[in-house]
């Protein structure tokens, strides 16, 4: 089956990029104005009409990538810097000495503070730092290191202002890829519970009642009745466990709020992450207990297999050995750093030193099926077992060394 993409995007931070579209484009026409009304006034005139010139074509040739985050790219973002710093640069020369000293504006104004805010919606408030530094740079350069007030004053106007948005833009992104999460646990839920409906109406019940008949003919109708509930506990553990798989969030500031969810998997697909809860809940039935975290236990996907194979293997060892009537209880707990999944049975137990014989016999069920698996995964198994009183085996996984 085809793999299917929900995507959702969120849409707080687009009207702060339609308004700066609409900034670039009136202070482009202020700074013409203000030549307009002075031109007489600037040593070479032709040089000042030449870079409005450019800085027209540029920002109406350029519209559109300052329509959203994913067009305005790294390279457009340097290329407008340099359009911007290159007018304040070229004023000296366009404009006259007495103008400049008195704080008259430089050729682009303040169409110079769209790029400064372009860097803080695009990268959060270390770009607009970034971006706004060489503007003050380039503005202390043409007045000889001793700036005007009104020059210091819009400086630090535009400096404050662009760090200020940019970090507004990062919190706006976090509160967004928040509630898309949100969103999509609480669509998640509502599916669940309507899938829990329906298969509560019809194949529970069914199941349910192939139980009790079967138990009431006994023989072979029996056998049947006890894998009818076998299963019937499986698929209420599937329905009620709310088994969720984790987001992508894109963390590409390119991408603005971004969050991908894979629905369906192509079959031999490779996921990055998985959630353990969904391998190991299938193991739950009549005779075997699943204990989960509320949330998603989020490991590698090689690493979340190899622990799940462990487990059944540990589960294997407690139907052999233990005998089909034992019972056996699962439970997982994510510590942030290391995830630990703990097998245990009320079977009779293994007598001391008998792990040691069956490896001296060439039997190496426990030490390759889940001691190799978890050392292989630079986790550990320990298994305590007292004679009389069942067998519990505890698997740990690091994160962070897991591949």
């Amino acid at each position: 089956m085809a793999k299917r993409e929900r995507v959702v995007r969120m849409s707080v931070e687009q009207p702060l990029w339609q308004a700066l579209t609409a900034y670039r484009l009136l202070t482009m026409v202020y700074a013409a104005l203000l030549f307009a009304a002075a031109y007489r006034k600037f040593d070479q005139p032709a040089v000042a009409a030449g870079y409005l010139a450019l800085l027209a074509v540029w920002t109406l040739a350029t519209h559109r990538r300052v329509a959203n985050a994913a067009s305005c790219t790294k390279g457009f973002l340097v290329a407008d810097l340099a359009v911007a710093l290159t007018g304040i640069l070229l004023t000296p020369l366009a404009d006259t000495h007495q103008r400049i000293t008195e704080g008259g504006p430089t050729l682009p104004s303040i169409w110079t503070a769209g790029s400064v805010l372009a860097f803080a919606l695009k990268g959060g408030w270390r770009w607009a730092g970034f971006a706004s530094t060489f503007v003050a740079a380039a503005n202390l350069v043409i007045h000889g290191g001793d700036p005007t007030r009104d020059t210091l004053h819009n400086v630090l106007l535009v400096w404050v202002a662009s760090i200020a948005i940019g970090y507004v833009v990062e919190v706006a992104r976090a509160s967004e890829a928040t509630l898309a999460r949100a969103l999509e646990i609480e669509a998640a839920t509502r599916e669940r519970e309507r899938l829990a409906r329906d298969i509560h109406d019809g194949v529970l019940q069914v199941l349910a009642m192939v139980q009790r008949r079967g138990t009431e003919l006994g023989g072979e109708a029996a056998e049947l009745g006890r894998m009818a509930g076998e299963q019937e506990v499986a698929l209420r553990t599937l329905v009620s466990s709310g088994l969720v798989q984790p987001s992508r969030v894109s963390r590409d500031g390119s991408l603005g709020a971004l969050v991908d969810t894979y629905e369906v998997e192509e079959p031999g697909a490779e996921e990055a992450e998985l959630d353990l809860r969904s391998l190991l809940a299938p193991h739950a039935g009549s005779r075997v207990s699943f204990a989960e975290p509320g949330s998603p236990v989020v490991l590698p996907a090689p690493a979340a297999r190899e622990l799940a194979a462990a487990v059944g293997a540990a589960l294997d060892n407690v139907r052999k050995h233990a005998g089909e009537g034992a019972s056996a209880w699962i439970l997982v707990e994510d510590w942030g750093d290391e995830v630990i999944v703990t097998v245990r049975d009320d079977g009779p137990g293994i007598p001391a030193g008998r792990l040691d014989q069956a490896e001296g016999e060439g039997r190496m069920g426990v030490a390759l099926s889940i001691r190799g698996r978890l050392r292989d995964l630079g986790g550990s198994a320990e298994l305590v077992s007292v004679p009389g009183q069942g067998t519990e085996v505890e698997l740990k996984v690091p994160r962070g060394r897991t591949q």
